[in-house]
């Protein structure tokens, strides 16, 4: 019951983080912030699980593992560029995190573009 433990973390880091901001409100940012890390860090290992059976099943399945890759690559800029847009706007800089969002849906966009023209390439070979 890992669940368990991250959600009793979180909430006993969010109650920390309520009674410190009456006094001391960058601490309990920081408070936030290393909470929201540990979380993190927790679930690097059950993120390199998923990535390691994606990899076996690509394999299995004959996928070059560049697809992959990058699809591995376009969920790890979604995840994380999530996870910094909303440390932000839990600072209260709703601006920086939604240049974020922007930065990672542009880097989304490059590393789809080999993809796209993949698919293209296998579309004009099927047309007479």
């Amino acid at each position: 019951m890992e669940i368990i433990q991250i959600v009793g973390l979180g909430l006993i880091g969010t109650i920390f983080t309520m009674i410190i901001k009456n006094y001391k409100p960058e601490l309990a940012l920081q408070l936030s912030l290393v909470i929201s890390l540990i979380i993190f860090i927790l679930m690097i290992g059950r993120i390199v699980v998923v990535i390691d059976v994606m990899r076996e099943l690509a394999s299995r399945a004959n996928i070059d593992l560049i697809y992959i890759n990058t699809i591995l690559k376009v969920i790890g800029i979604a995840y994380i560029g999530e996870f910094g847009a909303q440390i932000c706007r839990d600072a209260g800089e709703g601006i920086i995190a939604s240049k974020i969002e922007f930065a990672s849906k542009v880097l989304i966009m490059i590393l789809g573009i080999p993809i796209m023209l993949a698919i293209l390439d296998s579309i004009m070979q099927l047309l007479p």
